[in-house]
């Protein structure tokens, strides 16, 4: 069964809608400003989407084809703010803290590769699904 494009374009439109809406509420429980240090919320948020997106792979993998749009390019890249990571690390490094700004830039590429992997390789031993 193959998803129509329109079908498509409707479930990440939903899809995005919801996930910006949850980051929204991240921001509101736990605010930051680059200009006063790390972006925690951001970090946070990267994170836990990145290990979402990998459980997401593994589980969505031979159901409806609406679900990988939906949940992982609507929900989850509406969630996951990469520009927002960006902005905060060229704030950052205008500010004069240079090093904060690469170990930013660097941490985040580690932690979400890191939370990716975990993700998929933790919904594998849970479901029992082979690599």
């Amino acid at each position: 069964m193959s998803a129509r494009p329109s079908h498509v374009l409707g479930a990440v439109a939903v899809g995005g809608s919801a996930g910006s809406a949850a980051r929204y509420g991240v921001a509101l429980l736990l605010p930051h400003d680059a200009q006063a240090g790390v972006p925690w919320s951001t970090i946070a948020v990267n994170a836990t989407g990145c290990l979402l997106i990998g459980v997401l792979v593994v589980v969505v993998e031979g159901r409806h084809p609406l679900l990988r749009p939906l949940l992982g390019v609507g929900v989850l890249g509406g969630f996951t703010t990469f520009s927002t990571y960006t902005v905060d690390a060229v704030v950052l490094a205008s500010r004069g803290a240079a090093w904060t700004a690469a170990a930013y830039v660097a941490g985040t590429l580690v932690t979400a590769m890191a939370a990716v992997s975990f993700g998929v390789w933790s919904a594998r031993r849970l479901t029992r699904r082979p690599a």
